[in-house]
């Protein structure tokens, strides 16, 4: 009971009356074979009926009254159990709240989850059985030891003496059996995690006919917690087992010397039964608390998971004297450095100013630091140096409450939670009336849609909005943004997953939204940064060029090559038709070199491909006959390590512009990594038949880009 207490203990008031029938039933408990004992020797060898009424009315009575009071210990037990178990959830559910956002980098939502359920159960289970066979047995057994010795002082010597053969064998077992029950715990967050991720991805599944693989990485997990559970059942068992053997060579040993003494005369027969009931009694509390052991290592392995949640402290917290206070821009970042992981930096020594009622915009390649900025404007982290300022005020010297009750955020996947409109819109302000909701959609340019719907704005959004397309649940999204009236509105890739016609629609409500506040907007497509009033260019945590469009281009440096990077590509409406043209192609280093007229014959073969969110354009080990250019869209980069069972390893991640599969135009050498969809993306393919058109006609370009292409791998696997 002790692993538990601490959680009892601040119940100990309403503990008292549980401790109380307790009490109660275990004088009822030690009253049955003291009254076989009377009766015995002074009812029935005595004759005497009389007594033998009396004694029988008193169990009867006994028997009434210690049923009503431990129904009702049981209620209240029940009850303070329940509060328990609402009160540590509650908790870990607010301590969820508020931690940092690199708790949530860090853990898989399945572990998290299992905690909550698994290892949650197993505490309650530990708790909800501490007094039938915790606390009630213990009471018995000490009662019924005082009794007796009071009966028979020689054997009860002998027998207590002998009482810690029932708890050796769980004594034995008892910390194999505690870590059998946290390695079963684990790998059942494991499965929770696996299980968790197959359902949020069932189309995937799918339409890759991916089945067979999923079912083979779950069976090899499944086979894992099967072991752990073998060996923690197969440990629990021996714990009970080796109790209850003890328990019974006790009861012999002891039914064997007190039934000599009997037959001697030493002692009454009524003592003798008396004897052996006690006995028996005290030796089966012993085998209860026992077998009650398991539960408080499963508890206590449950125990162990909660607590490394509430362990855990955020990295960003209020400072004792900061205050709720207002944060309007401008807003500055002086000298800041910040890294996720404490080695390589992902912002080094930025400095810049965003005046206030600025457009501006952050710009840069894969991992240059533009959502690192958003992070640190938003405080979920803290730089590690430098400070953040809103209109000259250090945000670490406000709560971070009034910092986001200022700033609204668009983010790139506008989650909507399954619950009406209404009510995902009045996120923003939940305090707001119906009008001003209505008002923030109409800004938003989803009130018509809306209405249109036959439950209007109590329409239910669905899991994670699906209910809407892509582009309502974004215009929902601005309309939540909208509704906030912020000082800052920050902008994260909120046009990236859509397609041409959403995001031009979606810019313009967006540019309308914008006119008379500061807006800061993340984005890796310069197309939608043209009329800002100001863009820095990130490159490797640094801030490398900061101006307007046109003094960017001019300069000619990393922005100017972005641009170049994106413009030569276009998309037309519905994204049937993706293009690029020769100066995007001469640009590609497999490319310097070849002549413009040829370029522009090959930019004539480029397929476009419409592919989901969520799928795989190449897969890891098949063989490569096709060269990628990535025209609208994001994807990942990954390469499994340590075969199919091993993990997933993030090499880079991909955005407008951005091609691979090279090598794949020269030799049929299998794919060295899997390139899956991030977002709903549009690709130009040119296959490999058709590239070695264009060699059989100029066999000279065939050892030009075979040098470039491994020249250009061997610079990745440098990087």
């Amino acid at each position: 009971m002790r692993p538990l207490f601490r959680y009892l203990r601040p119940n100990r008031v309403q503990l008292i009356p549980v401790v109380l029938a307790s009490a109660l039933e275990m004088c009822f408990n030690a009253q049955i074979p003291m009254s076989v004992k009377l009766i015995i020797d002074r009812a029935l060898l005595g004759h005497n009926a009389h007594m033998a009424i009396i004694i029988l009315g008193a169990l009867v009575a006994s028997t009434v009254v210690v049923s009503a009071t431990s129904m009702g210990r049981d209620y209240l037990y029940a009850k303070v159990v329940s509060g328990i178990v609402f009160s540590l959830r509650q908790r870990m559910f607010e301590h969820l709240q508020d931690l940092s956002m690199d708790f949530f980098a860090r853990n898989e939502v399945g572990d998290t989850m299992s905690r909550f359920s698994n290892d949650v159960a197993a505490l309650e289970n530990g708790l909800a059985a501490g007094v039938s066979w915790g606390l009630q047995p213990l009471m018995d057994l000490l009662l019924s030891a005082v009794l007796v010795f009071t009966l028979e002082w020689r054997l009860a010597t002998l027998g207590i003496l002998l009482c810690p053969v029932c708890v050796l064998g769980p004594r034995i077992f008892a910390r194999r059996a505690n870590e059998a029950s946290v390695a079963k715990q684990e790998e059942e967050s494991r499965i929770m995690s696996s299980l968790q991720e197959t359902l949020m991805a069932p189309a995937l599944v799918r339409a890759f006919n991916l089945q067979s693989s999923i079912i083979e990485k779950f069976r090899e997990k499944n086979r894992l917690l099967l072991s752990a559970g073998i060996r923690l059942g197969f440990m629990t068992a021996l714990m009970e087992r080796s109790a209850s053997f003890g328990t019974l060579v006790l009861q012999a040993v002891v039914m064997a010397i007190s039934g000599y003494l009997a037959f001697r005369g030493a002692i009454t027969i009524g003592t003798f039964a008396a004897f052996q009931a006690l006995f028996v009694s005290l030796s089966y509390s012993f085998m209860y608390l026992a077998q009650y052991t398991p539960n408080l290592i499963n508890a206590s392995g449950g125990m162990i998971r909660i607590e490394e949640i509430l362990r855990q402290q955020p990295k960003v917290s209020d400072a004792p004297q900061a205050a709720a206070t207002s944060l309007a821009p401008p807003v500055e970042m002086r000298d800041v450095t910040f890294s996720y992981t404490g080695k390589a930096p992902n912002l080094d020594g930025v400095n810049l100013r965003i005046e206030r009622g600025a457009s501006v915009a952050f710009v840069g390649p894969s991992g240059c630091g533009k959502s690192t900025v958003l992070n640190l404007l938003l405080r979920f982290y803290d730089p590690d140096s430098g400070a953040i300022l809103y209109n000259g005020a250090d945000i670490r010297g406000a709560t971070q409450a009034s910092l986001r009750a200022q700033t609204a955020v668009v983010l790139q996947e506008s989650f909507l939670f399954n619950t009406t409109v209404h009510e995902n819109i009045a996120l923003g302000r939940p305090d707001a009336t119906d009008e001003e909701i209505a008002d923030a959609a109409r800004a938003a340019e989803i009130h018509e849609l809306i209405m249109a719907l036959p439950d209007g704005y109590n329409t239910m959004a669905g899991e994670r909005g699906s209910r809407f397309s892509v582009g309502q649940r974004q215009r929902i999204a601005i309309a939540r943004a909208v509704l906030k009236n912020p000082a800052l509105l920050l902008l994260d890739e909120a046009t990236s997953a859509l397609d041409a016609v959403s995001e031009t629609a979606i810019n313009a409500t967006l540019e309308k939204i914008a006119r008379g506040r500061t807006t800061v907007s993340i984005t890796h497509r310069l197309g939608s940064v043209v009329n800002m009033d100001c863009v820095y260019v990130l490159n490797r945590g640094r801030l490398m060029e900061k101006g307007p469009h046109r003094e960017l281009l001019g300069a000619g440096a990393l922005y100017a090559e972005l641009w170049r990077k994106q413009a030569g590509l276009s998309i037309g409406a519905g994204n049937e038709k993706a293009t690029v043209d020769a100066a995007w192609l001469a640009e590609l280093p497999v490319m310097k070199g070849v002549h413009h007229e040829t370029l522009a014959e090959l930019a004539q073969w480029f397929s476009t491909e419409a592919i989901p969110e969520g799928r795989a354009i190449v897969q890891e080990g098949d063989r490569g006959n096709c060269f990628y250019i990535l025209v609208r869209g994001s994807a990942e980069v990954t390469r499994q390590e340590g075969g199919k069972a091993g993990r997933t390893v993030r090499l880079a991640k991909l955005h407008d512009g951005d091609y691979f599969g090279e090598m794949a135009l020269l030799s049929d050498e299998p794919r060295n990594a899997t390139v899956r969809t991030l977002t709903a993306c549009v690709c130009l393919s040119l296959m490999r038949d058709l590239f070695n058109r264009l060699l059989s006609r100029e066999p000279e370009l065939k050892e030009h880009f075979r040098i470039a292409a491994e020249a250009r791998l061997a610079q990745a696997a440098q990087a």
